[in-house]
C-alpha cells in the first residue's frame, strides 16, 4: 500500500475497500451528521472514502433525500454553502 504527500494513510486504506464497503461507511458518516458531526467533515470525509466527489455525491444522495439535502444546504453560508451544494446538490 503507497501513499504520497498528497494522501493519507486513510485515503489508501479506502482504496483497498470495495464499493459496498464505501457506502456502509458513509452511512455511517450521514448518521453522524444527524448527531451533530459539522457538515464540511461529512463532505470532506465521504470525498475521501469514496476516492472522488462525483462517487461522494451519488452515496449522499443515496443516503439523504432531496428535502434533507436542501436544508442542509439552506442551514450554510459564504464557501460552506458552495462546498454544500457541490457535494449534496
Amino acid at each position: 500500500m503507497e501513499f504520497s504527500s498528497h494522501n493519507d494513510l486513510g485515503a489508501a486504506v479506502f482504496r483497498t475497500w470495495s464499493e459496498e464497503q464505501h457506502r456502509e461507511e458513509i452511512g455511517k458518516l450521514v448518521k453522524g451528521y444527524r448527531k451533530g458531526v459539522p457538515l464540511g467533515v461529512l463532505c470532506k470525509m465521504a470525498e475521501t472514502i469514496a476516492g472522488s466527489r462525483d462517487k461522494a455525491k451519488e452515496h449522499l444522495a443515496h443516503f439523504m433525500p432531496l428535502k434533507e439535502r436542501r436544508r442542509a444546504v439552506a442551514k450554510e453560508t459564504g464557501g460552506m454553502r458552495q462546498l454544500a451544494e457541490e457535494f449534496l446538490l
